[in-house]
């Protein structure tokens, strides 16, 4: 009889610390596990960027024009959600004609809301049989077309140019070619 009193009280005993654990400690210690996951959330919000590597955009843009953003880095500031910030960017265009134009530079912007692209420091852009070097490059989706100025440089099976400006329009195929102030465009035309 003392083996089934010993075992009773046993069972009693688990069964009070059993319901004990789950009606006064696991309800706290969900609760400061909530708090912890608030605290580390609301954390998150309060920092003013966010970072990332390697990041890869790929799109559409005027319902027919696939593009793809490449960056070592991206910065994206909390104020500022759809501008991406990045280094190392390289922008690939497939047009319509078959043509396939790469972008490149040291520093640029990516306006995720209206897939226009801003290229800094080193830029070079080609489509294979055209390349061209300055400071700056805009492009910009919205308006089907590239400004490209600071030290520019194109060189083409036909010759080669400098100049501070160039427009160009991907529809025409057009370049308009123009220099800051009085200064004349140089540049060599072979036949």
């Amino acid at each position: 009889m003392k083996k089934i009193h010993k075992t009773q009280l046993a069972l009693l005993l688990t069964g009070f610390i059993l319901i004990i654990l789950t009606y006064f400690y696991y309800p706290n210690l969900d609760k400061n596990l909530l708090s912890k996951n608030q605290t580390i959330k609301e954390s998150l919000e309060d920092t003013e960027n966010t970072t990332f590597e390697n990041v890869i955009y790929k799109g559409i843009y005027d319902l027919d024009k696939t593009f793809t953003i490449q960056a070592e880095e991206a910065l994206i500031l909390n104020e500022e959600a759809d501008i991406v910030y990045m280094n190392g960017m390289h922008v690939i265009l497939y047009l319509n004609d078959g043509r396939i134009v790469n972008i490149t530079s040291t520093k640029g912007r990516y306006n995720k809301a209206t897939y226009d692209c801003f290229f800094e420091n080193n830029v070079k852009a080609t489509d294979g049989e055209t390349e061209i070097f300055s400071d700056n490059l805009d492009l910009f989706a919205t308006e089907n077309s590239v400004k490209i100025y600071n030290n520019v440089s194109l060189n083409d099976i036909t010759g080669s140019l400098k100049a501070d400006k160039i427009d160009y329009d991907f529809e025409t195929k057009y370049f308009r070619v123009s220099m800051f102030g009085d200064k004349t465009v140089k540049m060599k035309v072979i036949k």
